[in-house]
């Protein structure tokens, strides 16, 4: 049993901001992989299925973002599970709109959400960091990542929602360059290759032209021989 956890805030007014990504991350991959409806549980909203051969949870926490961690203790303890069996989504100020990484354990870096999963569950857990780009200011950071996404930044935000999704079979099986992989071929698809120029044809060379006799005596004797 793998337990997915989905970082964000709750209710209609937070649910397009950046955020709220992990909501979105675990949203469509329950659609994608035919997922139990979303019911309330553990303090917050879970969905039941499989990715590939591995049962897997699904958890969004509806105690708000910096009380995430009362809902995944909640629901680690009730599975009976190690928090190694524990990923995490969440968004990343500090990586580019459309990049993802995995990280195992280490520190919160001041991700409010994070900072209360340690309080419960200490740092070995796995998390899928999901980059929203960074506002330029620290001061900003708040207001930066309460905002909706804007229209300009629809189509990558797609692109690496499908990639999670695409991806999750592979996560829940600890490949996590594979997962990666998946998040980036939708992020940044491979061109295709241009075809071969063709290679110009040779242009037949041209007829050899008949010898100009060299003085007048030797070109009026060539006239008699003809």
């Amino acid at each position: 049993m793998k337990l997915l956890v989905g970082l964000g805030n709750p209710g209609a007014r937070y649910a397009r901001t950046r955020h709220n990504i992990g909501f979105m991350a675990l949203d469509r991959i329950a659609e994608a992989h035919g997922f139990s409806p979303w019911r309330k549980k553990h303090q917050g909203e879970v969905a039941e299925g499989r990715l590939g051969d591995v049962r897997a949870l699904l958890l969004k926490p509806q105690t708000f973002m910096n009380l995430s961690g009362q809902s995944v203790g909640e629901a680690a303890r009730f599975l009976k599970i190690e928090p190694a069996e524990i990923t995490v989504f969440h968004d990343e100020i500090d990586l580019a709109p459309g990049k993802c990484r995995v990280k195992h354990g280490g520190g919160h870096a001041g991700h409010n959400g994070l900072r209360s999963i340690h309080q419960h569950l200490g740092p070995d857990y796995a998390r899928v960091r999901l980059g929203v780009g960074h506002p330029g200011r620290k001061e900003e950071v708040a207001n930066y990542v309460l905002h909706d996404f804007a229209k300009a930044e629809e189509g990558w935000l797609d692109d690496v929602l499908r990639g999670c999704a695409d991806g999750a079979p592979a996560l829940a099986a600890g490949d996590d360059a594979g997962f990666m992989n998946a998040v980036a071929l939708r992020a940044a698809p491979q061109r295709p290759k241009p075809p071969k120029a063709e290679a110009p044809k040779a242009e037949p060379a041209p007829e050899p032209k008949p010898e100009t006799p060299e003085n007048p005596f030797a070109r009026l004797l060539d006239r008699f021989r003809k």
